[in-house]
């Protein structure tokens, strides 16, 4: 839903916010400011943009406001953006996520949501496509923070890139030189190391694997 300009649409935001717990006014006020600097973002009242200069929204970005059975009221998503974050169309993120985008680092997504308590670790670069569903619990980390040697070490590049139409089940971890092509499937738990190059997978496993081909979902 865009913002809210009929009686239509501002009865369903308000219904939307008293699922959620969140303060109806507060959203409407904020999601205000946020037009005034050409953004357009319906966000709950504890959620925090840090960097809003370096975020970029086409479409509607909401924060914190679909309701989840087990998110806790307290839970809060914090958006800490050095680097570029960018939204080429309506999206929504779940209660209780985190995202660094570091300094010199560029995130985008497509059309999608990411569910709540999920963490991105962006010092690289990570693309999203369209269509994509993020689960709970998932960290994307296209970094190793630590230097470590060892003989035959191959450096893969710092980066993680997600086709469209992907799902990505519950805690699942994808670390940097991944690529996951359109229309795959993650299991959950799976922990994703490599690329992937044929679309329609379905992916599983700690280091995740192909376990079988042409599956769909919807």
């Amino acid at each position: 839903m865009s913002s809210p300009n009929s009686p239509t649409q501002m009865h369903s935001l308000y219904k939307e916010c008293r699922d959620s717990d969140s303060e109806y006014f507060a959203v409407l006020a904020k999601n205000l400011y946020y037009k005034s600097r050409r953004k357009n973002i319906l966000s709950h009242q504890n959620a925090t943009i840090r960097g809003l200069k370096n975020l970029d929204v086409n479409g509607t970005l909401r924060v914190e406001i679909s309701y989840v059975g087990f998110s806790h009221p307290c839970d809060r998503t914090y958006l800490n953006i050095h680097g570029k974050l960018r939204f080429k169309g309506d999206f929504s993120i779940g209660r209780g996520c985190r995202f660094h985008i570091a300094k010199g680092a560029t995130a985008s997504f497509g059309k999608g949501f990411i569910n709540t308590g999920t963490t991105l670790v962006i010092d690289n670069h990570l693309e999203v496509g369209d269509g994509c569903a993020i689960s709970w619990g998932c960290q994307f980390l296209d970094t190793d923070f630590h230097q470590v040697d060892y003989p035959g070490r191959v450096e893969r590049e710092g980066r993680i890139s997600i086709g469209n139409n992907v799902l990505i089940g519950c805690n699942v971890t994808i670390l940097k030189g991944v690529t996951i092509p359109d229309g795959c499937i993650v299991a959950a738990g799976s922990v994703v190391t490599r690329q992937f190059t044929e679309p329609n997978l379905l992916i599983a496993g700690n280091p995740a694997r192909i376990v079988k081909e042409g599956v769909s979902w919807g």
